[in-house]
């Protein structure tokens, strides 16, 4: 018997040993990309306003780092609060621990005032932070990844030039075993698009639904990762903290359940309905009708670019996915 105690007690030690060399495998050899490249970003007045158009308007970073008022509808950005940071991300929304969108403005106390353009770069690009910590992909590093080499110094540009706010984000907390997991999912290296390209329209509009990240949303997953065969299928589930539940339309040209049937016309409509503050201006009832989607920022896009990502869509392929689009809390808690 003391010999099989031993055996079982040298198993463990073993399996111990193994599992630590693992974490510090992991630690030590991930994330693997590249080095922040060694770039200084003229800051031109053009490129600055460009980049406030991205950052506003399509790929709406402003978006998760800044205060958004949820009492009204589609949480537009508190003024003032821009770039500021602390958007969380966490259990109650279905999160593997708690995540922060961090401060972005130049302050350089609690923002990202030291870091350079190369650094900064890197991380919304390959998902790297500045001392080389994993990001949650809840930033769509892996769209922003394909952003043309002016349009990501664009953003760079603008980011510099909002005002510092002196707020300081907590650290984002995964859990046990994401915090392992994470380190392995930035890899490789930006995949910047040929700006020539983007004289297509067509090229243009799957481009802009790129880097706007609509695919993130609009596509469902299992376990982290696209379900196969649902491209912007719609049904990805965000969970409220009141306990409602929103749920990603289907975006896909089906007649049925998708935007089949949708002009053009009605497709820009759509989002500049959004565009007059007043649109998102009243207060709503604790278990009304909302969503995350940023519709105020969105509606702020060009009609030529709602124009092209509505030609690209009308080429995916239609898929018959009807979505239950809200469950107000009455209705989830009694399920």
């Amino acid at each position: 018997m003391k010999k099989a105690f031993r055996i079982i007690g040298m198993l463990f030690v073993v399996l111990v040993a193994i599992a630590a060399a693992g974490v510090v495998y992991l630690r030590y050899t991930f994330p693997k990309v590249d080095a922040a490249p060694a770039i200084t970003i003229q800051k031109s007045p053009e490129l600055i306003e460009r980049g406030a158009y991205l950052a506003n308007h399509v790929a709406v970073c402003i978006d998760c780092h800044s205060t958004r008022d949820f009492s009204r509808f589609s949480g537009p950005v508190v003024p003032g609060t821009e770039g500021k940071g602390g958007d969380v991300f966490d259990h109650s929304m279905g999160f593997p621990g708690v995540f922060y969108a961090r401060n972005i403005t130049s302050d350089t106390e609690t923002g990202i005032g030291s870091w350079t353009d190369g650094e900064v770069y890197r991380a919304f690009t390959t998902g790297v932070s500045r001392n080389g910590d994993p990001l949650f992909p809840v930033m769509p590093y892996k769209s922003y990844a394909s952003m043309t080499t002016n349009d990501a110094y664009a953003i760079i540009s603008y980011i510099r030039s909002l005002n510092p706010i002196k707020y300081q984000v907590p650290e984002s907390k995964p859990d046990f075993p994401m915090n392992l997991i994470l380190r392995t999912i930035p890899s490789g290296k930006p995949n910047p698009t040929d700006e020539h390209t983007l004289q297509d329209e067509l090229v243009r509009g799957k481009y802009l639904l790129t880097i706007a990240a609509c695919a993130e949303c609009h596509t469902p997953q299992d376990k982290g990762a696209p379900i196969e065969g649902k491209y912007l299928a719609g049904g990805f589930e965000f969970k409220f903290p009141n306990g409602a539940v929103l749920r990603s339309s289907n975006i896909t040209p089906d007649k049925q359940t998708g935007i089949g049937n949708w002009t053009e016309e009605a497709f820009v409509q759509r989002f500049k309905n959004y565009e007059a503050p007043e649109a998102t201006a009243a207060k709503l009832a604790p278990d009304a009708f909302n969503t995350i989607m940023p519709w105020a920022m969105y509606a702020g896009m060009e009609e030529a670019d709602l124009k092209a990502i509505y030609k690209y869509l009308m080429t995916v392929e239609g898929n018959a996915n009807k979505v239950e689009r809200f469950s107000p809390p009455t209705a989830v808690a009694s399920k």
